[in-house]
């Protein structure tokens, strides 16, 4: 069987990585992280003018109509780069759910501005330690509509968000997903800064209005919660591959008594297990991709085992890289430390390692595919 991308996916992976290299650099993320922005707006336009915000969205509204491969090859070379724009939550988070179980005016209404990146859209999932499957956040019904009542933590690019997705537990118990508009009433936004120094904010709602995603039916909120947690694993596999790539060049370089660091046994050994690492973290990536879009029995199992190496391998790259650049890792001033920041930050993102292990027990306890 032949694995290898085709033209048209290696042409995207390539487009995407000659624009994060031709924007992004060591100087320029210093400019931003110093900037009031909630992120870099140039870059964005520069992906919309490629149609690569609309990799994964229909044609029907302006997008390529591609899949989730192809949006994962696009995250892995903003992981690579450490691109500040937020791909993961307008594109694999909100926009997949509006996509896929929006309805008709939901769509006209969010994607076509998404796709020319007149606007951006974000959602929120998370809720502090509350497991993302079973939100604590309320949708209670309210005359015609729906009103949302609770906290939501860490929602990125939220401040300036055309709408939000929100997950929510509906009167019959069952987790749902809404569309908010962040400037109604009822809402408030705690912004702040993450790990990695990207913008979020806490969401606080208080009988905020706003509409369920399309009919309200189905299984939105596994859908997603599926696809988001994948995407987050691309991010971390560009961000380990780079990590693990200038870690290489640097023992290669570095020289001690006389000779490479690289070639003494504890470093070669600490970078080989690192490129085993980086490799289990794409093979279930791919994986996980793969099952998703055939709709397998066992994607649930793929998504959790590749997200528990994102986490757990993940952490050992970014701290080898840290250990092996010695003194000059610690320097701020060095890049190597944004990809352990941005390592760190991406871990618990949606649940860390311990939870996705955990649903793996679950299954193989039970029996159940996913």
């Amino acid at each position: 069987m032949d694995f290898s991308l085709s033209e048209e996916q290696t042409a995207i992976q390539e487009l995407a990585r000659q624009i994060f290299s031709d924007a992004v650099s060591d100087e320029s993320l210093r400019a931003v992280d110093k900037s009031e922005a909630v992120f870099d707006t140039a870059l964005w336009k520069q992906l919309a003018e490629a149609n690569l915000l609309g990799i994964a969205v229909d044609e029907a509204q302006d997008g390529m109509g591609m899949g989730l491969l192809e949006l994962c090859l696009l995250l892995e070379e903003q992981g690579r780069h450490l691109a500040p724009v937020p791909l993961v939550p307008a594109l694999a988070q909100a926009g997949l759910a509006i996509a896929r179980f929006g309805s008709d005016a939901q769509k006209r209404a969010l994607l076509p501005g998404l796709v020319a990146g007149d606007h951006w859209l974000t959602a929120a999932l998370q809720e502090g330690t509350q497991p993302a499957e079973a939100p604590g956040t309320t949708a209670a019904r309210k005359g015609a509509g729906v009103v949302l009542n609770g906290v939501k933590s860490t929602v990125a690019a939220a401040d300036g968000a055309r709408a939000i997705v929100v997950s929510a537990r509906r009167e019959d118990g069952t987790p749902g997903l809404f569309v908010l508009d962040p400037t109604s009433g009822g809402v408030a936004l705690e912004p702040r800064r993450a790990t990695h120094h990207a913008h979020v904010a806490t969401l606080r709602l208080a009988d905020a209005a706003a509409e369920p995603l399309g009919a309200g039916t189905g299984d939105a909120l596994a859908f997603t919660l599926a696809r988001a947690r994948v995407a987050t694993c691309a991010v971390m596999l560009g961000v380990t591959a780079e990590a693990l790539r200038r870690t290489a060049e640097y023992v290669g370089s570095r020289k001690q008594f006389g000779k490479p660091i690289g070639t003494f046994q504890g470093v070669a050994l600490r970078t080989a297990d690192a490129y085993i690492d980086v490799e289990c973290i794409r093979s279930t990536l791919w994986q996980a991709i793969y099952q998703l879009d055939s709709g397998a029995p066992t994607a649930g199992r793929a998504v959790a085992l590749a997200k528990w190496w994102a986490c757990r391998a993940g952490q050992r790259v970014v701290h080898s890289a840290q250990h092996l650049h010695g003194g000059i890792g610690s320097d701020v001033e060095y890049p190597i430390h944004r990809f352990f920041l941005w390592a760190k930050a991406h871990e618990t993102e949606l649940g860390g390692a311990s939870h996705h292990l955990a649903l793996l027990g679950d299954a193989l306890a039970s029996g159940a595919a996913a």
